[in-house]
C-alpha cells in the first residue's frame, strides 16, 4: 500500500466506506479493459450525439399521454398546464414566465457545490404537442466530455421559454453556472424567468407548526373594548402539524404517487464514482429513472399549482391553499380575487381544530383588514381588526398591530378619545420596549393631552353657561 492509498483509507469516512462496498456486492467489477461508452449504450439504451468535434451520451424517453402517474394521466397533465399558462407569471413576479416550460433537474457528485461539483446528469423534459411527457438525459462519461454535455445542455434552453426547477435558484442553477464559467461559457438559464416550485410549494403545502409565545395576547374581549390586552392567557403547546416538502414527500401527498425501488439520493454520487472507476454503467440504470421521475413529479406539481391559480379558491381543498391563494394573488395586484381567497379561508377554518385554525384565521384577518385599509373602507377593516384580537392565542405581533390600529383609527375617524386611548394603552402593553412601543407612548401622550383638553373645555363651557341672577332677594341658578 503506498502512501496514497494510505492517506485516502484514513480519510474516508465509515458510511462512505459501506456504501461502496455494498456498490461493489450489488454490482461488481467488470473484467479490466471494457469500456464505459460500449455499456452505456447496452445499459442505458442511449446515444453518443455528435457536438461540434466531440460528443455526449444521451439517454431520451417518452412517457405516452395515457400513462398514469399518480392518480392523474399525463396527457391531462399536460392539458392542465397548457391551459394555466397564462396564470404562470403569478410565481415568477421578477420574470413573467411564459411557455414553453422546460422541466430542469441535475444529479451531481456532492451536495456541497462550490468548483469541485460536478453535474453528471443534466435532466430536460418538456411535454409534446399530443401530451407525451418527453424527458432528454445528457450524462458526463468523463471529465473531457462536460464541454460538449453543457454545449448541448445550453441548446435545450435556448428553446425553453420559462426554466422550472425545484430549489433550482438555490442548488441546479448555481452548480451549471459554475460549470459554465469554469469553461468560459455563458450560463443561458440568466436570460430565461425561472420558476422555483419549491417555494410556492412551502406556501401552499408545508404546513408549518403553530409557533406562539408562552404568552400569547388576544383572547376574548370585554363589551366595553377597554381591554388593555396585558393579562397571562394559557400557555400553548405547538402542534407538529410541518409537512416535509421534498420532491419525494410532495408527490406522495399531491399527486399521490409511490416510488418502488427508487435510489436513495446519499447513494446517487457513489454509483456515479463506481462507474468513473470500474466502467460498469449499471449502478447508473436507478439514477437516470430517479431523475426521470423527479422531473415527471416537477411537472405534476407545476400543473397543480397553475391549475389552482387559475380555478380560483373555490377549489381549494383546504384552508392552507385558500390562504396560499390570497397570498398569491394580493402579491400580484388582483385584490378581489385575493379578498375572495380570505373570506374562504375564513369559511374553511370553521371545520377545523382551533389549535390548528387560529394561526390561520389571524393570517386571514391581518389580510382582509389591510385590503380593506387600502381600499379605504376603514370601518371594514376596522372590524377585521377587532375579530383579529377576539382569536384565541392570537401571537403577540397580531395583537400589537391591530391594536395600534385600532387606536389610529378611534383617534382620527371615530373621534373616540377614550376608546383610542384604551387600544393605544394595549398596544404598548403588547409591543414593550420596542420601537413600536416608542410610537405606542408617544400615542398614548398625545391622547392624554386631548382628553385633558377636551375635559378642560366641557368644564370651561360648563362655566360660562351658568349665569347666576337675583330675583326678588333669591338666588336663581339659570342653564
Amino acid at each position: 500500500m503506498n502512501l496514497s492509498d494510505r492517506l485516502r483509507g484514513m480519510l474516508e469516512t465509515p458510511r462512505a466506506s459501506a456504501e461502496r462496498s455494498s456498490l461493489s456486492r450489488t454490482f461488481p467489477a467488470e473484467a479490466p479493459g471494457v469500456l464505459a461508452h460500449d455499456t452505456l449504450e447496452q445499459t442505458l439504451g442511449g446515444e453518443w450525439r455528435q457536438q461540434g468535434r466531440a460528443r455526449c451520451f444521451v439517454v431520451e424517453r417518452r412517457t405516452p399521454p395515457n400513462v398514469t402517474y399518480g392518480g392523474v394521466r399525463v396527457g391531462e397533465m399536460a392539458g392542465r398546464l397548457e391551459c394555466a399558462a397564462t396564470h404562470a407569471p403569478l410565481l415568477t413576479p421578477a420574470a413573467p414566465a411564459r411557455p414553453p416550460f422546460l422541466f430542469f433537474d441535475i444529479e451531481t457528485t456532492g451536495l456541497s457545490g462550490g468548483a469541485g461539483t460536478y453535474a453528471f446528469l443534466v435532466g430536460c423534459a418538456w411535454f409534446c404537442d399530443d401530451g407525451a411527457f418527453l424527458s432528454r438525459q445528457y450524462v458526463l462519461a468523463n471529465h473531457r466530455d462536460e464541454q460538449p454535455m453543457l454545449e448541448s445542455v445550453a441548446g435545450e434552453l435556448a428553446r425553453a421559454g420559462t426554466l422550472v426547477t425545484f430549489n433550482g435558484k438555490s442548488f441546479d442553477a448555481p452548480v451549471l453556472e459554475m460549470r459554465y464559467m469554469f469553461h468560459r461559457l455563458q450560463w443561458p438559464g440568466a436570460r430565461l424567468p425561472h420558476l422555483d416550485v419549491l417555494h410556492p410549494a412551502r406556501l401552499f403545502w408545508g404546513t408549518a407548526p403553530v409557533r406562539l409565545p408562552p404568552r400569547s395576547l388576544g383572547g376574548s374581549r370585554p363589551a366595553d373594548g377597554r381591554n388593555l390586552w396585558g393579562g397571562e392567557q394559557p400557555a400553548f403547546a405547538a402542534d407538529s402539524t410541518q409537512r416535509s416538502c421534498s420532491l419525494i414527500a410532495l408527490e406522495q401527498h399531491i399527486l399521490g404517487a409511490n416510488r418502488v425501488g427508487d435510489v436513495p439520493g446519499f447513494e446517487i454520487p457513489a454509483r456515479y464514482f463506481q462507474f468513473l472507476r470500474a466502467g460498469d454503467a449499471r449502478p447508473l440504470g436507478a439514477v437516470f429513472e430517479h431523475n426521470r421521475l423527479d422531473l415527471l413529479s416537477l411537472a405534476g406539481l407545476t400543473a397543480r399549482l397553475l391549475q389552482l391559480l387559475g380555478d380560483g379558491p373555490g377549489k381549494a381543498r383546504n384552508a392552507h391553499e385558500a390562504l396560499a391563494l390570497g397570498r398569491v394573488y394580493q402579491r400580484g395586484g388582483l385584490e378581489d380575487r385575493a379578498v375572495e381567497a380570505f373570506k374562504r379561508t375564513m369559511s374553511m377554518t370553521r371545520s377545523m381544530q382551533e389549535s390548528q385554525a387560529a394561526p390561520i384565521r389571524v393570517d386571514a384577518l391581518r389580510s382582509l383588514a389591510c385590503a380593506a385599509r387600502r381600499a379605504r373602507r376603514y370601518h371594514d377593516a376596522a372590524v377585521c381588526w377587532r375579530e383579529l384580537l377576539d382569536v384565541p392565542l392570537c401571537p403577540r405581533n397580531a395583537a400589537r398591530e391591530a391594536l395600534e390600529a385600532l387606536a389610529i383609527h378611534h383617534e382620527h375617524r371615530v373621534r373616540d378619545l377614550g376608546a383610542a386611548r384604551a387600544f393605544a394603552l394595549g398596544s404598548l402593553n403588547a409591543a414593550g420596549r420596542t420601537s413600536s412601543g416608542e410610537r405606542a407612548r408617544h400615542r398614548l401622550a398625545r391622547l392624554e393631552r386631548k382628553l385633558s383638553n377636551v375635559q378642560g373645555k366641557k368644564a370651561e363651557e360648563a362655566s360660562d353657561n351658568t349665569l347666576f341672577t337675583a330675583v326678588d332677594g333669591l338666588t336663581v341658578t339659570v342653564r
